[in-house]
C-alpha cells in the first residue's frame, strides 16, 4: 500500500515508460520508484534532505537523481505529457487565468555558489545574482515570485519565477504556454482567452494580447480609468470588461492554495532557482496526475 502522499499503480503507470531508463552500463540504478516518492517525502514535508526516511534509500542517491532529472529536463517532460494527453482528449480548457504569488525564501536557500568563484574570475555582483536566482526583497526579508499560467480547470500550463513584479513577466508566462499536439501539428501557444487582475491592466499587455489575437478579460485600473477620461476624445475607449467571466479567474488563486499545501513550495528551501522551478514543476505534475488520474496520490494521514 503507498504511504500519504506517494505514488499509487495508477499514477505510477502513467509515468514509469517516461522515466530514464537503465542503459546496462555501469552500477544499476536504485528503483525509480522508491526514489520518486522520496522526492515526493520532501516536496511535501521540506525537510532538509539528510532527514529522509531510510524506506526511500540513502537520501544523496534521491538528491543526486532529483538535481539529474531537474538538469536533463525529465520532470518538465513528465508535465508536458500529462497536459498533451488531457489537451488530445479535451480536457484543457483554453480560458487561461494568469497571476502570480510571494512565497519566503528561507535563510538556507541563501547564498548560491556565485559567478567565477570556480575559476577565479571577478564575482558576480551579489544583487545580480540573487536576481539571477529569482530572489528578491520585501518588507519580510528574501522572497521568490512565482508566476502561473493555468487553464479552465486550475491547472498550470505555464511557470516563471522572479524576484520582480507581475506585469514585466507577463510575457515570459504567455511564451511559456507550449502544449504540443499529439501525432503532427504545431504546438498550441495561443489561449482563447486570458483573465488577469488589474496588476495585468497596461497599455503594453492589451497591446500584446490583441496582437495574438487573444481575448482579455481584465479590469481597469481606477487611477488609469481617471486619466482616460480626463484626456477626453484623446483618451481612447473603454476596454471591454465582463465581470461574469472575471468570475473565473479564481481558479489561478485556488491553484497556488493547492501548490501551498506542498511546503517545499510553500517556503523555498533551495539555493538555486532552477532547482525551487523544478519543485514546482513535480507539485504541478502532481495535481494533473490527480485529475487525469481520479486522485491516484495516496493522501491518507
Amino acid at each position: 500500500m503507498a504511504g500519504r502522499g506517494e505514488l499509487t499503480d495508477a499514477a505510477w503507470r502513467r509515468i514509469e515508460p517516461l522515466l530514464p531508463q537503465v542503459d546496462g552500463l555501469g552500477r544499476p540504478w536504485r528503483d525509480h520508484r522508491q526514489v520518486v516518492n522520496g522526492v515526493l517525502w520532501r516536496l511535501r514535508t521540506g525537510a532538509p534532505w539528510r532527514d529522509l526516511p531510510d524506506r526511500f534509500g540513502p537520501w544523496q542517491t534521491v538528491y543526486e537523481r532529483f538535481a539529474r532529472w531537474e538538469a536533463d529536463g525529465t520532470w518538465a517532460r513528465l508535465l508536458e505529457h500529462v497536459q498533451v494527453r488531457d489537451d488530445a482528449v479535451g480536457r484543457v480548457e483554453w480560458s487561461v487565468s494568469v497571476d502570480s504569488t510571494i512565497n519566503r525564501v528561507h535563510q538556507h536557500a541563501v547564498g548560491a555558489r556565485k559567478k567565477g568563484m570556480r575559476n577565479g574570475d571577478e564575482l558576480e555582483d551579489p544583487g545580480r545574482s540573487q536576481a539571477r536566482q529569482a530572489l528578491g526583497r520585501s518588507r519580510g526579508g528574501l522572497t521568490t515570485k512565482v508566476h502561473l499560467a493555468v487553464h479552465g480547470r486550475g491547472l498550470p500550463l505555464s511557470i516563471v519565477l522572479t524576484p520582480v513584479n507581475d506585469a514585466t513577466a507577463f510575457g515570459q508566462v504567455l511564451d511559456g504556454i507550449r502544449t504540443r499536439r499529439l501525432g503532427t501539428g504545431r504546438p498550441r501557444t495561443t489561449p482563447d482567452r486570458v483573465l488577469g487582475d488589474k496588476a495585468y491592466s497596461s497599455r503594453a499587455i492589451r497591446h500584446l494580447l490583441r496582437r495574438r489575437g487573444i481575448a482579455a478579460t481584465i479590469p481597469e485600473r481606477r487611477d488609469q480609468a481617471a486619466n482616460r477620461r480626463r484626456r477626453g476624445d484623446l483618451g481612447g475607449q473603454t476596454p471591454a470588461f465582463d465581470k461574469v467571466t472575471y468570475r473565473d479567474h479564481n481558479v489561478v488563486e485556488r491553484c497556488f492554495t493547492r501548490l501551498k499545501q506542498f511546503r517545499a513550495i510553500a517556503t523555498r528551501f533551495d539555493k538555486l532557482g532552477d532547482r525551487y522551478r523544478a519543485r514546482v514543476v513535480l507539485a504541478s505534475l502532481i495535481l494533473w496526475l490527480r485529475e487525469s488520474t481520479g486522485n491516484h496520490l495516496s493522501d491518507r494521514p
